[in-house]
């Protein structure tokens, strides 16, 4: 048992000693990337795209900074799942409210039976598009933006060699519920792996528009569950690359409770074990983060009932370091994000010591929570998201199987995010 447990404690310290170099990276990244934005004679015209199924907690907000930005020619494409859907009187009320012009709202005219609804809705948005719209921005109905936000996300399109830019989102970890938290951890480790694997977040996108069609990027979402996630290889494959810009780091307030976050962190995990171009990378640092850890914690234990107490003191003083290992990066990376949400005029978030103390209490629950939802992925071949139910062959072996529009009684209760 003492060979195991010195081996299992290497391999967990080794691993925490890769996971620190890679946030290395990515935190000196933030730090040295500069804002490059382009004049307003430079900038293309460009269309943003939100598509909306039910009213998602912070929508009025969302929609007031896409109606306020610092960008010479843009319009906002809105598509709505129906004009019966909650969506629709909140998106028409704060049109009226903001007196905008260069807004458009349209319901949703087929719900193609071979996507998903938000891939139907996209591909509607895109296709009506005239060929003066250069670029295409995607963005999420639970993202606030800044109001540099458009510029920001299109200016590095210039280069000839980048086809898409992307940000990605930052939760609170000061929430009233542990899904929340679990939430919060989950989502820093995801975002280091996705600036890693360039792998772009649909919640703040842009797209050379001659790429959607060049890459039939604009087919694929006829026959795809999720959106973003195969981005990156499609684009490989006619040698341009994806930007990820620091600036665009999104907070999201929105809560949620963990009973609800299980099916979520699922869903997620389906998505890119159907688009990851990496699926088996992401696979392994699951087994590296979720599975090590986890064995010699239970090392620990089975060795102190033996009673083999040098085995269970190295253990568990090597799931100590590792935890606090977590920790200390999670800080890292979050005292670097607030850096950059607070020039977005958002207010520092203060970390109380039981903030701190809870968020080390999460550490080990994330791993177990999303452990738990990557066995059930994998056995995932339906899939309910907002009250439509898919089934799922493959990543192009997508049927829409249950459909209703939405209603009133399936709106998230306060903040809690509708997921």
């Amino acid at each position: 048992m003492k060979e195991l447990a010195i081996f299992l404690s290497k391999s967990l310290l080794g691993w925490l000693a890769i996971q620190m170099c890679i946030t290395v990276v990515f935190l000196l990244y933030l730090r040295s990337s500069q804002k490059n934005s382009l004049p307003d004679d430079e900038l293309p015209k460009t269309a943003v795209i939100l598509c909306l199924r039910g009213a998602d907690p912070f929508l009025t907000n969302c929609l007031r900074s896409l109606l306020n930005q610092n960008y010479p020619r843009y319009d906002l494409k809105l598509i709505v799942d129906s004009q019966e859907d909650p969506a629709w009187k909140i998106a028409t009320d704060t049109i009226r409210e903001q007196t905008a012009t260069n807004v458009q709202i349209s319901p949703l005219k087929i719900a193609r039976q071979n996507c998903s609804l938000k891939c139907s809705s996209l591909v509607q948005a895109v296709s009506d598009l005239d060929d003066s719209y250069k670029v295409v921005a995607l963005v999420d109905a639970d993202t606030v933006v800044h109001p540099n936000w458009l510029r920001e996300l299109v200016s590095p399109l210039a280069h000839p060699k980048v086809g898409a830019t992307t940000g990605n989102r930052w939760y609170l970890p000061t929430g009233r519920y542990w899904g929340s938290l679990v939430r919060y951890v989950g989502n820093v480790s995801t975002v280091v792996q996705m600036y890693v694997f360039r792998i772009p977040w649909g919640g703040t996108l842009a797209v050379k528009t001659e790429l959607l069609r060049q890459t039939e990027l604009l087919d694929k979402w006829g026959q795809a569950f999720n959106e973003d996630t195969m981005i990156r290889k499609v684009l490989e494959k006619y040698g341009m690359r994806v930007k990820f810009v620091p600036s665009l780091i999104m907070l999201n307030r929105e809560e949620c409770e963990l009973p609800t976050l299980r099916y979520w962190i699922m869903r997620q995990l389906l998505c890119t074990r159907l688009y990851h171009p990496l699926w088996p990378a992401v696979v392994s640092d699951a087994i590296s983060s979720i599975l090590m850890p986890t064995l010699v914690m239970m090392l620990s234990l089975v060795a102190l009932l033996s009673g083999e107490w040098n085995v269970a003191a190295l253990s568990f003083s090597c799931f100590s370091i590792y935890t606090l290992g977590l920790l200390f990066l999670m800080l890292a990376l979050e005292q670097a994000v607030q850096q950059v949400i607070r020039k977005h005029g958002e207010p520092m978030t203060k970390l109380s010591a039981l903030t701190i103390v809870k968020m080390l209490i999460a550490i080990p629950l994330t791993q177990w929570v999303y452990g738990l939802a990557m066995i059930l992925s994998l056995r995932m071949r339906r899939v309910n998201w907002r009250g439509v139910t898919y089934q799922i062959k493959g990543p192009w072996g997508i049927r829409l199987v249950e459909y209703r529009p939405y209603r009133l009684l399936d709106q998230p209760n306060n903040n809690k995010v509708s997921i």
